[in-house]
Formats: structure tokens, sequence, C-alpha cells
């Protein structure tokens, strides 16, 4: 009996993948749930500090953004 993929949280689903290499279901189930390119954000190497701490102050705000949806 298969566990029930479409339950298992993404961490949950990896570890089963990694542990169970010959299956594809639970790969398929995580490839259905990845975050679409069109909604992915890009970003470019910094090249100096001043871009680099610019970067990261995204970053913070976008992981701020995501916490206060939840």
């Amino acid at each position: 009996m298969q566990p029930n993929f479409e339950a298992m949280t993404k961490r949950e689903l990896i570890t089963y993948a990694l542990a169970h290499r010959n299956e594809a279901e639970p790969l398929r189930v995580l490839y259905r749930r990845r975050t679409p390119d069109s909604e992915a954000v890009w970003f470019q190497l910094p090249t100096t500090p001043a871009a680099e701490q610019e970067q990261f102050e995204q970053f913070k705000q976008m992981i701020q953004h995501k916490e206060s949806q939840s």
C-alpha cells in the first residue's frame, strides 16, 4: 500500500523520494507542486557590495511578505 503523497508536506515527500529512489510517483507530485517560472523571481549575481546589500534587503522583504501571508 502506497502512502498518500498528496497529503504529505513537501519535506515529507522529499524525504520519501530520497529513501525510495526507484519510485516515480512522489517525484510527480513534487513536480506538480513546483512554482511556475512565471511566478519565479530571478536575481543576477551582485557585482558590488552595495548591490549585494540591496539584494539582501529584497530577500528579507520577500520573506517577511511570505510569512505575513501564512
